[in-house]
């Protein structure tokens, strides 16, 4: 891969991608898209990797949309950047690996929206979180309106999405917004505990897993539950299925191939 916007490494069945742009505080544009949209095809076709943590350093997560470019771009250009953004995003959500947001210092708008696509968020203590698009003239129109309002309702989304004020990562942890604070210094450490943790589960498990669960935001109650239904009589053929109850019944870990 040719990035420009961003590092990728993996070790562990774990890859971990930072983005890389410091001068603008990661903010995004046009090639910050290109490349998350190069990483998600890049692990998805990788099966050495398992799991994913995005991570944008000790000062910041991202910042959002990078604003000289949206200075600049031309409406009749800036809806296909949206559109371009919504596809990377929407591959996010899907990419049947789990993917772990790793925040510190700040996520804002565009920010706060990638993280919202990941799986798992921890956030930096001091860590600041926020859609303040409205104090720019804009809205949060890659996904902001709808996913901060599934995870935290209606009232908050309104508030955070419409004062365009922060809130603090303990504040987004009692919303349900992220799942863990831990010490700054600690951040990518516990992320890699996490995922590497994840990376052990077997593989078509954690794939259906996953995509079950994005069902109970973005599907029907019926459907859902009779894609589980599906799903759990396909688990059944699966040499990992065995191995996990044979290992259960033995006392010991169980190896997954993925089988």
């Amino acid at each position: 891969m040719d990035l420009k916007t961003m590092l990728y490494e993996k070790a562990d069945g774990v890859a971990v991608v930072t983005f890389n742009r410091p001068k603008v505080m990661n903010a995004i544009d046009a090639d910050f898209i290109l490349d998350m949209t190069a990483v998600i095809e890049e692990v998805k076709n990788d099966a050495e990797v398992k799991a994913v943590i995005l991570y944008g350093g000790p000062k910041v997560f991202a910042a959002g949309g990078d604003i000289e470019y949206m200075l600049t771009v031309s409406p009749v250009d800036v809806e296909p950047f949206i559109a371009t953004t919504h596809a990377a995003l929407d591959g996010l959500v899907r990419l049947d690996k789990p993917v772990i947001a790793a925040i510190a210092g700040l996520a804002f708008g565009g920010g706060l929206e990638i993280a919202m696509c990941c799986d798992i968020r921890i956030a930096a203590e001091g860590t600041m979180l926020g859609l303040p698009e409205s104090n720019l003239g804009l809205f949060p129109a890659a996904g902001g309106t709808q996913r901060l309002t599934q995870m935290v309702g209606i009232s908050w989304a309104k508030y955070m999405i419409m004062t365009g004020d922060p809130i603090d990562a303990n504040t987004a942890l009692n919303l349900g917004l992220i799942t863990k604070v831990v010490p700054l210094d600690a951040i990518l450490d516990e992320a890699k505990k996490i995922a590497k943790k994840l990376a052990t589960k077997a593989p078509i498990t954690a794939k259906l897993t996953k995509q079950s669960l994005n069902n109970a935001m973005y599907s029907d109650l019926q459907s859902a539950l009779l894609f589980d239904q599906k799903c759990f009589a396909f688990i059944f053929a699966t040499e990992d299925h065995t191995e996990g109850l044979k290992a259960f019944m033995e006392k010991r870990k169980p190896v997954f191939t993925g089988k």
